[in-house]
């Protein structure tokens, strides 16, 4: 095999800053928590949510608060600057510099300590939100402020931007919901602050009354009273009338001034909130100029969208069924109420077309529209790209209207008209990405031309540049616009107090590096284009710019499965290259050149690759979708040709031809496997029991076997994949007794068939490609009459549907197969609809979702059939098993495929009562099970079925009845 290099790319980036002598080795002698100066960690936070890219010099993930005292005290003595992140979304560059990177996220989180007589928590910087609320649930508390990305955000970083979200509306900003911050200087000067002091620690507040008795005059005339004053310094807080709240003057500095070590956060009873009013309107700007009339109502929020935002999400193929519940219109507002007599009162008020929804599914589905909006309009499927750089102005509410038209007319002018505009309209923030041209040297003066004039726009309208997500790097430098350049001055004075030496994140909002500089793309962007082996076809065919898919936004953070999956890897280690973000920053440098040189050989790629389950999570849950299963199969394909690979590459990946040697002879194949030393050949764990071979292939018993039934409803293939064939054929049988009872004539291929996926996630994308061509070929005949196949294994089934198109491209019989692939239950629910054996006894069952399915196939057909039977069936919030096919097989992964089925699938298992099905169709899911000694195993919905059909009554451990693999005892 021949070996494949990455070409250079045609423009390489700087290198990375190299870091002073004897710093690394000062840092790891003095910080306990990780401290990284490899080059995949510094490729991973190289960047944020925002336009730019720096480098930074290392990352350390300090284990606690005085772990971060010590590390900002080692880079005080070396002179080397600092940044404090948190979730790293942050829009407008300020969580990436040239400097040492404190991520506070993996280790320094929890709540200390919760008030509630007081209404107040202490709470860790490294927190994220909804962890947070998760534990003032506990006294019915909540933090107010709650942004888009509160699954993953935060308190830091919050803190940092002086985050909003919807429900500032109510709540206040988080400036608003700070009572006192322990804050830290980088000359390492520690103290608590809020409003007032008891004593000056370095002359600090003397210094800070001095400066703000200084500028009082600008202070009280120059800084707009709108809402969402997001931008500059809240100098304001230093005055009298304000308490001195030097605690709230800090809020929004964005790491520039001081390291957040500790935050006494006001908490608020949570709010009713029990109906959403969605208003209809001609345009954006009508909608605008409603939004003060609604908000004197006082809505807990009050959300704007435009109809572009909505037709994107339609052409992207996101879940836009509750969109139908809108009210004719160009242009909406959504208010939530917590009571339906004041949403009743609006609606009737309003001159045109308008509804109030009370179910509270359908209302969370609807606000989920709303926060996907960023990544929606990132990345459209007819448009071009769209970027940050404005897309977080406010203004006065009362203004908003006319805002938006003139902002109209300006995107307009500049050629940006395909711009959507949405966000907080209560209080006269407007969000946008725009598709700024950031490639070309007239693009970029372009994008500086324009936000220049809409900064200008902004402040004829009492606005704020910012209204949420700050200043950074994007808005830095138009902050003399909008206050003058005495106020600029005052700013810099007040950052001087705390950092005279400038080291806290430099070149953020004061003393503002421009705009237009540090670009990730920049004029000079013109990255590697390897040959690949995926099509691409979402991507122009370009594996580059499928690198460049992520937007930053971050939802691969989140720290538990939270009704999806992705990220299961990240959900373990918390490391940032473990995320799907992280690796595509990864995979972006890689393509790109300079911190990650040596291309698909990259030692750093693959790394951080190793933890990625291909689990396809992020196909689904990441709202750009990033499909990094994909990626890391084409990286594994190239990383390793003309190499010998792994072994479980030989052993795992090779399987279903391994398993159809063993069917010759299956006793001394499963005598083999126990074999000492046989794992440790094969790549495996040896502490994961080897399957067990089936003593006869049931493919081959079923091309013999006379068909049974009506077969009115017509033909069906049935897919006998290589696991259920090889390690679980009484599923397979249960499912042709399922069909025929249905009404079906089965079919099986004449000859053994199969879907490449082990190949394809070791990245033997040739073997792949030549086991899957034979395979379409074999279908071919039954496809061109129009016949179902129907798939068992949902890792096998989503090959069809999603790997085969991007590997063979417009192939007319791979379309067809593609086409008509389909799931038991979505064959049953679509063209048996009325077939409903029922369960005796009422019977209950916990569902663990393969993540294939999840991702791909989907599971609405799953939840009706099972209804239809009579089974009252949970689906787990558990996320990925862990197993995730050859992952957790192999030597090296089993504490993170453990610790995955340790968040709640094992958890729920070993809690099930005896009379409690355990449903799971694929086979890693099942296999996790039943490895980890729950004393469960898990059945297949075939089993469930067939067992309904002869009307079994399934009792304690109904598996024992219905669930019969190789080994079981005969009974």
């Amino acid at each position: 095999m021949a070996v494949v290099s990455l070409p250079a790319p045609t423009a390489a980036r700087s290198a990375p800053p190299r870091a002073p002598a004897g710093l690394e080795a000062a840092l790891c002698q003095a910080v306990r928590g990780d401290v990284r100066f490899d080059a995949g960690a510094r490729a991973a936070y190289s960047t944020d949510g925002s336009n730019y890219r720096q480098v930074p010099i290392a990352v350390v993930c300090p284990r606690d608060v005085d772990d971060a005292v010590e590390a900002v005290r080692v880079c005080h003595e070396h002179d080397v600057p600092i940044v404090s992140r948190g979730g790293g979304t942050s829009l407008a560059g300020q969580c990436c510099n040239v400097a040492v990177v404190l991520d506070f996220s993996k280790y320094v989180r929890g709540v200390e300590s919760v008030d509630p007589r007081a209404r107040t928590a202490v709470i860790l910087p490294g927190t994220a939100l909804d962890d947070a609320n998760a534990v003032l649930a506990r006294h019915d508390l909540v933090i107010g402020p709650r942004p888009a990305t509160h699954s993953h955000c935060t308190i830091g970083g919050m803190i940092g931007n002086n985050s909003c979200g919807a429900t500032a509306q109510w709540s206040g900003t988080t400036a608003a919901n700070v009572e006192r911050l322990e804050v830290l200087t980088y000359d390492g000067t520690r103290m608590w602050v809020g409003a007032g002091h008891d004593r000056d620690e370095g002359g600090i507040f003397r210094a800070l009354h001095e400066l703000r008795d200084r500028y009082a005059e600008p202070i009280a005339t120059r800084f707009p009273d709108i809402p969402r004053r997001v931008s500059g310094y809240n100098l304001p807080e230093l005055r009298e009338d304000h308490g001195f709240n030097v605690a709230r003057a800090l809020v929004g500095t964005e790491s520039t001034c001081v390291v957040v070590l500790r935050a006494e956060m006001r908490v608020l009873p949570k709010p009713k909130n029990v109906a959403t009013v969605v208003l209809g309107f001609r345009g954006i700007a009508e909608a605008g100029d409603a939004a003060p009339g609604v908000g004197r109502h006082g809505p807990i929020q009050l959300e704007g969208l435009d109809e572009k935002l909505l037709r994107y999400e339609r052409e992207e193929h996101r879940p836009t069924e509750i969109l139908k519940v809108l009210p004719d219109g160009q242009a909406w507002l959504m208010a939530d109420f917590p009571d339906l007599g004041t949403a009743r009162a609006v609606v009737a008020e309003h001159d045109g077309p308008g509804t109030i929804l009370e179910d509270d599914a359908m209302r969370q589905r609807l606000a989920k529209v709303r926060e996907a909006g960023l990544a929606t309009t990132a990345r459209t499927p007819n448009g071009p790209d769209a970027w940050p750089g404005w897309e977080d102005s406010a203004v006065d509410p009362e203004r908003l209207g006319d805002y938006l038209r003139a902002l109209i007319e300006l995107l307009d002018e500049f050629g940006y008209g395909a711009t959507s505009l949405y966000g907080h309209f209560g209080q006269g923030c407007v969000h946008c990405s725009i598709p700024f041209d950031l490639t070309s040297e007239p693009g970029i003066a372009r994008y500086r031309a324009f936000v220049t004039r809409a900064a200008k726009l902004c402040v004829e309208h009492r606005g704020s540049l910012s209204g949420e997500h700050g200043d950074g790097q994007a808005r830095g430098e138009l902050l003399s616009i909008m206050y003058g350049d005495e106020v600029v001055r005052a700013f810099e004075e007040f950052k001087a107090v705390f950092d005279p030496t400038g080291r806290m994140n430099p070149g953020k909002v004061v003393h503002a590096r421009p705009l237009d500089g540090d670009l990730r793309l920049g004029a000079d962007y013109a990255p590697a284009q390897p040959a690949t082996r995926f099509g691409y076809f979402e991507d122009d065919g370009s594996f580059a710019r499928a690198a460049l898919r992520c937007a930053g936004v971050g939802d691969c953070r989140r720290t538990g499965p939270d009704g999806g999956v992705m990220c299961p890897s990240y959900q373990v280690t918390r490391d940032e290259e473990h995320s799907t973000r992280g690796r595509a920053r990864l995979l972006f440098e890689m393509v790109n050149g300079g911190v990650i040189g040596d291309g698909w050989r990259s030692t750093a790629v693959h790394d951080s690759l190793d933890l990625c389950l291909a689990c396809k999570g992020c196909r689904s849950d990441c709202p750009v979708q990033v499909d990094m299963a994909t990626y890391k199969a084409e990286f594994l394909h190239h990383h390793y040709a003309g190499r010998i690979r792994p072994r479980d590459h030989y052993s795992l990946g090779w399987l279903p031809l391994i398993a159809r040697a063993a069917s010759a002879a299956p006793d001394l194949a499963n005598a083999l496997a126990k074999m000492p030393g046989a794992k440790r050949l094969a790549g495996i764990d040896p502490k994961r029991p080897a399957p067990r071979f089936a003593p006869a292939r049931i493919d081959r018993w079923l091309r013999r076997r006379t068909p049974r039934g009506t077969g009115e409803r017509g033909r069906v293939v049935l897919f006998p994949d290589s696991f259920t064939t090889a390690f679980a054929p009484a599923i397979a049988a249960a499912a042709v007794g399922v069909l025929e009872a249905a009404g079906f004539g089965v079919l099986v291929p004449p000859k053994p068939v199969c879907c490449g996926l082990t190949w394809i996630s070791t990245g033997q994308l040739g073997v792949a490609e030549r086991v899957l061509r034979r395979t379409v070929g074999t279908l071919a005949p039954y496809m061109r009459a129009g016949l179902p196949l129907v798939g068992l294994e949902p890792s096998c089934t989503a090959v069809f549907r999603s790997d085969l198109g991007e590997l063979f491209g417009r192939d007319q019989d791979a379309g067809r197969l593609a086409r008509q692939t389909v799931t038991l239950a979505q064959l049953l629910a679509e063209r048996a609809p009325d077939f409903a054996p029922q369960v005796p006894g009422g019977v209950r069952a916990i569902v663990q979702r393969h993540c294939h399915q999840h991702a791909v196939l989907g599971a609405d057909a799953d939840a009706t059939v099972m209804k239809a039977i009579g089974l009252q069936a949970e689906d787990l919030d558990s996320g990925c098993c862990g197993l995730a096919g050859n992952f957790g097989m192999t030597a090296g992964h089993r504490d993170v495929s453990i610790a995955c089925a340790e968040q709640a699938l094992l958890p729920a298992v070993r809690a099930a009562d005896p009379g409690t099905l355990v449903l799971a169709d694929g086979f890693s899911c099942r296999t996790q099970i039943e490895d980890a000694d729950t004393g469960r195993r898990a059945v297949h919905l075939a089993e469930v079925l067939n067992a309904a059909v002869h009307g079994e009554v399934l009792g304690a451990y109904p598996e024992r009845r219905i669930a019969h693999r190789p080994g079981d005892r005969v009974r």
